[in-house]
Order: structure tokens, then sequence, then C-alpha cells
């Protein structure tokens, strides 16, 4: 039933098998013995992609709330022996993911040994829908979660600020003012990252002007097109200690300058609250010293 539900949330074999952490042949077997069991198919194959069936669309949305609440009833058992029996599942959005877990993980490893957990990077939209079908337990975000989705609660770690990334031979001074930044020369995350919403709301881009700049899948892509001076960015002060070499220059904003709000965010109905919160206090512990900049 979850590797159903998966596979119609992604529409993808390989994207469904790595939410459930199993390999892809494993979880293509689980779905056609799941088909054979119903006695027709719950999927239409269409080359790489897959959608229910209507009686898949109808499985689905039966098995959902039975998903729900044997998740429910799996943290209940475990809340009463006081801590998760299983490994805590954190998913990390991927413009925090390789700047902080480095110096995270081994913290949450070393405070927390009688914990265990298995890490996934993924976008914002993706995190939330994978809390609230009991995918994951805690996500690591950078945004507040859209109305209408699950009922999620959490606490706010640190905020993290923002600075402008130039070619190395550029001669902008600092502080810089954002509304003095050229918007035909800033490069951006492609859609679906929040980093980029933030940089076009932190820059006052218009959505014409945002679609016609570079979109990129990593800040790292968009570091290497800076240091070949093609353009300028905005990057989140945690990638400095990854991404600012000397290829590169960084400039301080003009005050109130622009930052995000890193938070540790789980679903409300979790007996793990009190561990959770004892996370998100390893977390804010753990966060490395940031370099100066200049």
């Amino acid at each position: 039933m979850q590797y159903a539900v998966a596979l119609a949330e992604t529409g993808h074999f390989g994207r469904a098998a790595e939410r459930c952490h199993v390999t892809q042949p494993g979880l293509s077997q689980q779905i056609r013995q799941l088909e054979e069991l119903c006695g027709a198919a719950l999927f239409d194959r269409l080359g790489k992609s897959v959608r229910p069936t209507p009686l898949g669309r109808e499985f689905v949305d039966r098995v959902r709330p039975i998903l729900e609440r044997t998740d429910s009833l799996e943290l209940f058992l475990a809340g009463t022996r006081g801590h998760p029996a299983r490994p805590l599942r954190l998913g990390v959005i991927p413009t925090v993911a390789p700047y902080l877990l480095p110096h995270v993980f081994p913290a949450l490893q070393r405070e927390h040994p009688a914990l265990s957990f298995i890490v996934s990077e993924s976008r914002t939209d993706a995190l939330i829908e994978a809390l609230g079908d009991g995918g994951l337990d805690l996500a690591l975000i950078a945004s507040d979660p859209k109305p209408g989705g699950p009922r999620l609660t959490g606490t706010p770690l640190f905020d993290d600020a923002f600075v402008l990334a130039t070619g190395r031979d550029d001669e902008t001074r600092d502080p810089v003012p954002l509304n003095g930044l050229d918007g035909s020369r800033i490069l951006l995350l492609d859609e679906g990252h929040c980093f980029r919403d933030q940089a076009i709301a932190a820059c006052g881009l218009d959505q014409e002007a945002a679609g016609r700049t570079f979109a990129a899948t990593s800040l790292s892509t968009i570091v290497e097109f800076v240091a070949n001076g093609q353009g300028i960015t905005l990057l989140p002060e945690i990638a400095l200690r990854k991404e600012a070499t000397e290829r590169i220059r960084i400039h301080q904003l003009q005050s109130p300058g622009a930052h995000r709000r890193l938070s540790l965010v789980w679903r409300e109905a979790t007996p793990f609250a009190p561990t959770f919160k004892e996370i998100a206090e390893t977390i804010r512990r753990a966060r490395p010293a940031q370099p100066s900049i200049g």
C-alpha cells in the first residue's frame, strides 16, 4: 500500500523507490503482485512515467487513511516506550543539505546515540507532502508550509542571512543595496526551489525578469557561472564555507538586507515532540561558524 501511494504521487518507479528506500525492481515486483491480488491494473505505464488507472486512483484514496492510522498506531506504541523503535526519517532541502549536514549529522549521532536516522534530500513541497503521508518524520525547511497542507508544527532553528556573490574582478562596493542590483545579471535556481522565490522577493524582481534569467539546479552551478563573469547571485551564509572560493567575491548587503529562517517541522500528531525539540537544539549547536566577509 505504501508503494502504491508513493508511485501515484511521484508518477515514476525510480522516484517512488527512492522515497520508500527500496530498489526499483523490488518496488515494481510488489506493485505487480498487488495488481494480481486486485485482479486488475492499478497503474498505466506510459514510457518513463506512470499514472493511476481509475481503479488505482480509488485504491490510493482508500489506502491513505489506512496508512495514516497504521503509522499513528506505530508512533503511539513507540511513544509508550519513550523513543522511536525505528530510524527517524529526516528530509532536508537541497540549499541546506550539503552545507549543514556534514556538521549536523555527526552531532546527532554523538548526542543521540539511541536514535538512528535516514536522511533524504528534496524540495520543500515534496518534503511537506512526505510529512503528511508518513514518508518522513522530520523536515528541515526554509519557508512556511503552504495553507491547506498537513497539520504541522515545529521550531525555528536560526536565521540564515543572504550575501551577494560577484566575479573576482567586480568593483561593487560594500554594503550593496538590494534595490540597486541589475536584475538582468542575477542568476537564480530553477523553479520549485524556495531559495529562488526568496531571492526574487529580496531583489524585487518581477516574474517576467525572473523568467529571463538563467536557472540552475544547484548553487554550485550558479557559483561557477559567477566565477566566469557571467552574472551575480545571492547566496545563503551557510553556503559560504563551501562555495566562497578565491574565484568569486562576497559582498555584504546594505541594511536591512535579507535572510531566510531555517526551521525543523513535524506532524502535530506525534508522541515524539520532546525528542524532536532536542534534535532541533542539537542542530542549533552544531551550526558551523560563518567565515568573515570581505
